[in-house]
């Protein structure tokens, strides 16, 4: 005779609420004693200055690095999934396959501004590579709103970013970080 699944998750919520009430009912007083203690050794240990794990000169390192790896992302999504397609004519209406080349469009497109933002703010930890990514600021802010035409079917808007994603590239290797396309897995797209 099957037991109705209301009747199980009223008898599993019972235990559990009996277990969790046991627990807490039967620590006492010595726990709430260790608590205070253990948050009285934490205060000072709070207020201590931690030493710097890297000097300067290794957070620009990390700085180009990130950049490489962030803005590499970028490319790589870009380009296998907007430029690629784009060039192929799939955005065109009527071309069998669009509407799913469009979504993953879409989806690079936010993928590829979110990594430019944050290979941007790696740019400010070496001042050569800030220096030369300032005048693409605005470029890379202009890509935020053509996603949203991707997705909608626009393909003019795929130009756009490869262009951005060349003058980036230009602006790393001439502050001596070079980026090399790394396309990312879909999993990873819908992470961005």
């Amino acid at each position: 005779m099957p037991v109705p699944i209301r009747r199980l998750f009223v008898a599993l919520t019972l235990c559990c609420a009996l277990v969790a009430g046991a627990t807490a009912c039967g620590s006492g007083q010595q726990s709430s004693t260790k608590n205070t203690s253990a948050a009285a050794r934490a205060v000072p240990a709070a207020d201590s200055p931690s030493p710097s794990p890297s000097t300067s000169a290794e957070h620009q390192k990390f700085a180009k690095t990130r950049f490489v790896a962030n803005a590499g992302l970028a490319a790589g999504a870009t380009y296998q999934w907007i430029v690629k397609p784009w060039k192929a004519g799939k955005f065109k209406k009527g071309t069998k396959g669009r509407r799913l080349a469009l979504v993953k469009a879409g989806a690079a497109g936010l993928f590829a501004y979110n990594r430019l933002k944050a290979a941007q703010r790696n740019a400010q930890g070496d001042p050569t590579l800030a220096k030369a990514l300032a005048p693409l600021g605005a470029g890379i802010e202009s890509l935020k709103g053509l996603a949203g035409k991707l997705r909608k079917g626009d393909d003019s808007a795929a130009g756009p970013f490869g262009d951005i994603i060349g003058q980036i590239k230009d602006a790393g290797s001439s502050a001596g970080a070079p980026v090399k396309e790394q396309v990312p897995t879909a999993a990873e797209l819908t992470k961005g």
